[in-house]
């Protein structure tokens, strides 16, 4: 009784190992690609730091990291995402003609902002005599809200406060201002920028990395 001996067919990549390394390399480029919008949209995200309203913290072309996914975890679990005072963070911007609004519009030069958090819903903001003042039920007479976050004249908000303010922060919404706050350098809650919805914020910013001589955690 005869025994035929089968032999297996080598498979098409076998045949074609050139197409099956550059199908390989596709798929990882793929890959990457996704991954990397996956890591900017909901894990971390980086910006450049325009003008000068957080000098001394941050200067002009400063690289700020932005950690997304506190404010991702938050949507995740059908939360607003809530900053602490203090923080540093970015917010999409709206329109200049009218009150912000969640959604950015797209394209502009200035979508993004980048400010400290001052006060939240409820609390009464007032800035008199250079003294930028915030008030709320544990503190009826009130406080300085830059005690823990300004370390010295390079590093946090600077002490004299330029403007005339006395307004209580709307529900779901944030006064937000710049380190750099004589005259006219920070554009914020106290001059016209108005307070920012909860649903603009992109997130706090965690650490500056360039210049790589100034790298350090915020």
């Amino acid at each position: 009784m005869e025994q035929a001996s089968l032999q297996q067919k080598p498979n098409f990549f076998k045949k074609h190992p050139l197409l099956k390394d550059l199908l390989s390399l596709l798929l990882f480029v793929v890959c990457v690609v996704v991954g990397t919008i996956l890591l900017n949209a909901f894990v971390f995200r980086s910006y450049s730091v325009v003008g000068s309203s957080m000098e001394n913290t941050l200067q002009n072309d400063d690289r700020v990291i932005v950690n997304r996914l506190t404010v991702s975890w938050a949507h995740f679990l059908g939360k607003e995402y809530v900053p602490k005072r203090g923080q540093i963070i970015v917010f999409a911007n709206g329109d200049p003609s009218g009150p912000l609004t969640c959604g950015a519009p797209a394209g502009r030069t200035d979508q993004y902002i980048i400010k400290r958090v001052i006060a939240f819903p409820g609390e009464r903001v007032t800035v008199k005599d250079g003294i930028l003042t915030v008030y709320n039920d544990e503190h009826p007479d009130g406080f300085s809200p830059d005690d823990d976050t300004r370390v010295d004249e390079n590093n946090g908000p600077k002490e004299y406060t330029s403007g005339e303010v006395d307004m209580v922060v709307p529900q779901g919404e944030l006064f937000v201002a710049g380190d750099n706050r004589e005259g006219s350098h920070s554009f914020d809650s106290r001059s016209g920028l108005g307070t920012i919805p909860y649903c603009r914020l992109i997130g706090p910013a965690v650490m500056r990395v360039y210049p790589l001589s100034d790298f350090r955690f915020l």
